[in-house]
């Protein structure tokens, strides 16, 4: 199974609705947090998803997306995908 990761900050309502859903789903899970002050781990993590907002959410190296995208999947799945995606 490939991880999934969270990359998030401090104070993110999103960040942690995406995870609260996570943990009620059971999917295990990375948080790696990023400081506001970090310009350099911003912008390579931009680069990688062509995103600026947190949190980003990755399945290994596939991007899942925000906290919008991981709800849609859960309405579709209740995120069995991320538990057997391999």
């Amino acid at each position: 199974m490939k991880s999934v990761t969270v990359y998030s900050m401090h104070g993110c309502p999103y960040c942690e609705a995406a995870k609260a859903l996570l943990q009620k789903r059971a999917v295990a899970f990375e948080e790696i947090k990023l400081a506001e002050e970090d310009d350099a781990a911003w912008t390579e993590l931009s680069l990688r998803s062509g995103l600026k907002t947190m949190p980003q959410i990755f399945q290994g190296e596939r991007l899942i997306g925000g906290f919008a995208e991981l709800a849609k999947l859960d309405q579709i799945d209740s995120l069995v995908s991320l538990k057997i995606a391999g």
